[in-house]
């Protein structure tokens, strides 16, 4: 399904700020999987993913999906392929629309629109369905504005609409670190019914470690712009947070750093 060869990518070449961010970076998912990534601070995660939904170009290698190779394609023509959650709930959404109005716009993606707005009772009514799965009482709330939900009732909106069109590979970075505790959990509880019921192919960068091992079935590891621990099946269940960090000691040469991901321990 999804296919990344040899990519590369270097910001600001040629500079004292020179940062080698993918290096020769291969990757290959197959349909359905749910693949959780971890790695510490600059390891090429975040940026792997926005290299995908073409954030920015790479300096060289190829990215397919589904059989196409989109490497070249802007971000806006590959958004067919891809649904996107990001680490901020304020992104994602258009805070002076209605509730049903952002629903809209993710269903309508990648078709054709005139002047005319128009929305179906029908097409109403399946929102009020999506809405309800989300157990947050927001089906009952299509024509509030969504700038007046809270950062978790807007991630969870994001969400919803990033999978409205069922993806070809779904993107979540970091998506539930801004939230508290309590909200975070719902919000990745909702996160792994809709991707596991959808067979959703899906990447999810996460800072916390139980959550890599417990979600998805499968998990790689990152460091310098390459991976360098790809773990599936059985192995991945078994894992633990110390095998982690062993395994990325062992394969770096060096001690795990990253707060946030020790602190999740």
């Amino acid at each position: 399904m999804i296919e990344i060869k040899h990519v590369s990518k270097t910001f600001n070449k040629g500079t004292i700020n020179e940062k080698r961010a993918l290096d020769d970076l291969n990757l290959q998912l197959n349909e359905g999987d749910f693949v959780t990534i971890i790695g510490g601070n600059g390891a090429g995660k975040s940026t792997m993913l926005n290299a995908i939904a073409g954030t920015f170009p790479v300096d060289c290698g190829q990215i397919i999906i589904d059989g196409n190779d989109i490497t070249m394609q802007q971000e806006y023509t590959r958004a067919k392929y891809i649904g996107r959650v990001f680490q901020d709930p304020m992104k994602g959404t258009c805070a002076g629309m209605q509730i049903e109005e952002n629903l809209a716009l993710a269903k309508r993606r990648g078709q054709g629109r005139g002047l005319r707005w128009q929305m179906k009772p029908s097409e109403r009514s399946f929102y009020r369905e999506q809405l309800a799965r989300l157990g947050l009482g927001l089906e009952e709330r299509l024509s509030d504005k969504v700038g007046l939900l809270s950062g978790g009732q807007r991630q969870a909106v994001t969400l919803l609409m990033a999978t409205l069109q069922k993806p070809k590979l779904l993107l979540l970075d970091e998506h539930t670190a801004a939230l508290d505790p309590a909200t975070a959990s719902k919000v990745l509880s909702l996160t792994r019914e809709i991707v596991e019921g959808s067979g959703l192919t899906s990447l999810m960068v996460t800072h916390n470690m139980r959550d890599a091992i417990a979600i998805g079935n499968r998990l790689i590891m990152m460091d310098r712009g390459h991976i360098i621990y790809d773990v599936s099946g059985e192995e991945k269940k078994q894992l633990t947070v110390d095998d982690l960090l062993h395994k990325f000691e062992e394969a770096s040469g060096m001690e795990f750093a990253n707060d946030r991901m020790m602190l999740s321990k």
